[in-house]
C-alpha cells in the first residue's frame, strides 16, 4: 500500500500532524517533515516532492480556519497567491537541476541555518508595526523570494513569510499568520504542480500524511486564534535542530 513499511508511513503520519499543527501557529512544519522523510529512507527529491503534497493539505486547512474566523479574506490576496504560486513552480524547477547528493549536503546545512535564525530573531507580538512596504512592491519582492525558496527547499518558509509581513508589511503576529497561510498554501501548489510530473512524490504516504497534517493544522489555528505564536518558538528550534543534528551524524556515517 505505502512507497516504505506501514509502521514507518504511520510514523511519518504522526509527524505530519504535530508539523501541521506548528505550521499553523509559527510556520515550519517542514523542519519536522523534510528531516523526517529523509530519515525514513527518501531521497531528497522525493522528500522535498512528498512534502509539498502533504503541506498543501495543511496549508490550506489553515487558510480555511483563519478565514471562517474573519483574520483574512483569501480574495484580497489572489494577486499576491499568484505570483507566489508562479515563484513556488520556478523555485521546483531549480531543485530539479541541483544533483541528488549536493542537495542531500546542502539540506542539513540549511535546517541548522534556520534553526539558528528562529532562535536568534527577536520577540515578536501581536502590535502593529511600522509599514515599510507598500502592498504591490511587498508583492514584488518579499513574497517571490520567499515563494522561491520553498520551491527549492520549503522548511521556515511560513515563518519567513510571516517574519516578511511583521517586518516590511507592519502587520501584529496573528495577522501576519493568518495571511501567511494562502502564500504558502500557493507556492506548495506551484512547486507540486512541478513535482508531480517528476515521479518522486509517494503518493499514498503523502495523502497518508496530509489527513495527519490537515488535521494538526485544523488544531493549530484554532490554538494560535487563542495565545498566539509564543509557545510554539522553542519546540519549533529544540525540533529542527536535533534532526538536522540527526541528518549530519547520518551524512557523516555514510
Amino acid at each position: 500500500m505505502f512507497e516504505i513499511a506501514t509502521h514507518l508511513a504511520l510514523l511519518l503520519v504522526l509527524a505530519a500532524f504535530v508539523a501541521g499543527f506548528v505550521d499553523a501557529i509559527a510556520g515550519g512544519g517542514g523542519l519536522i517533515t523534510v528531516p523526517v522523510l529523509l530519515l525514513a529512507g527518501a531521497s531528497p527529491l522525493e522528500a522535498l516532492a512528498t512534502n509539498k503534497l502533504q503541506g498543501s493539505f495543511g496549508s490550506g486547512t489553515a487558510v480555511l480556519a483563519y478565514a471562517r474566523a474573519g483574520q483574512v479574506r483569501p480574495r484580497e490576496q489572489i494577486g499576491m497567491a499568484a505570483v507566489s504560486a508562479l515563484a513556488g513552480a520556478a523555485g521546483a524547477l531549480v531543485a530539479h537541476a541541483v544533483p541528488a547528493e549536493a542537495l542531500r549536503l546542502i539540506m542539513p546545512v540549511v535546517l541548522v541555518g534556520v534553526a539558528l535564525f528562529f532562535a536568534l530573531k527577536p520577540g515578536l507580538t501581536d502590535e502593529a508595526r511600522a509599514q515599510r512596504l507598500g502592498p504591490v512592491a511587498f508583492t514584488f519582492t518579499a513574497v517571490p523570494l520567499t515563494a522561491g525558496y520553498d520551491g527549492f527547499f520549503g522548511p521556515g518558509t511560513g515563518s519567513f513569510f510571516m517574519l516578511a509581513f511583521v517586518m516590511l508589511a507592519g502587520f501584529g503576529v496573528l495577522k501576519a499568520t493568518a495571511h501567511t497561510k494562502m502564500l504558502n498554501f500557493a507556492s506548495n501548489l506551484g512547486s507540486l504542480a512541478v513535482f508531480a510530473f517528476s515521479g518522486a512524490t509517494w503518493w499514498a504516504t503523502g495523502l497518508a500524511m496530509a489527513l495527519g497534517q490537515a488535521a494538526g493544522a485544523a488544531l493549530g489555528a484554532r490554538l494560535a486564534l487563542r495565545i498566539g505564536a509564543r509557545l510554539i518558538k522553542p519546540l519549533l528550534v529544540v525540533t529542527s535542530t536535533a534532526l538536522a543534528l540527526r541528518l549530519i551524524w547520518q551524512a557523516l556515517g555514510s
